[in-house]
């Protein structure tokens, strides 16, 4: 079993979120987010910590760099059964991050439109998204990955029934999703850049 102190929750796809950080936040979870999410999640009364706070660095770049920093993927990947990833995380002040609630900017969308530009095409290319859940995916022993609502009472439902953990097999079914995401979605921008033209 794992138990979830903190999570990070940035998704394009806000249904039922707020209701999820909810659940979250009862069971004792810290919660860091970034840009609209966490708008979102402050309007539904939901306390979080901007991510540009969590890592005392700012996000730039018109948000193309945001979540990009050791102390995410640190706190990501850092195997907690490991001495000296638990003291490499504790010199350079990496808290454990247990969950990532993530799903990505909706390029296939975006490419669909007419007349959308290459330009557009490019910046709707998620890469923070991707990285993060890859992070955890690869750390399911640790982390807890979600990428789609429909696996919110699922979630919630173990954490329930454990004091707020999920199982290693929970984890890592869900750490599948991820590379099976990952893998169609990289695919469907290599499809539409084969196509492009400058």
């Amino acid at each position: 079993m794992s138990k979830i102190r903190r999570a990070i929750i940035s998704v394009t796809d806000k249904s039922g979120i707020v209701e999820f950080a909810a659940s979250l936040s009862r069971f004792g979870v810290d919660i860091l987010s970034t840009g609209g999410t966490a708008n979102a999640l402050r309007k539904g009364g939901i306390q979080v910590t901007d991510i540009s706070e969590y890592t005392g660095f700012p996000e730039m770049m018109d948000g193309r760099v945001k979540t990009l920093h050791p102390k995410v993927h640190g706190g990501l990947l850092g195997l907690r059964d490991n001495p000296d990833h638990v003291q490499m995380m504790e010199a350079h002040g990496i808290t454990p991050i247990d969950m990532v609630v993530v799903n990505l900017y909706q390029f296939e969308k975006t490419v669909a439109k007419a007349g959308v530009t290459l330009e557009e095409a490019i910046e709707n290319i998620d890469i923070g998204g991707p990285s993060m859940l890859r992070s955890s995916a690869k750390n399911f022993k640790f982390v807890t990955v979600l990428v789609e609502p429909a696996d919110y009472e699922t979630v919630l439902k173990e954490m329930e029934a454990s004091g707020g953990e999920t199982t290693l097999q929970t984890r890592f079914l869900l750490a599948k999703k991820v590379f099976r995401l990952t893998h169609e979605y990289d695919g469907a921008i290599s499809r539409y850049l084969e196509a492009a033209s400058l």
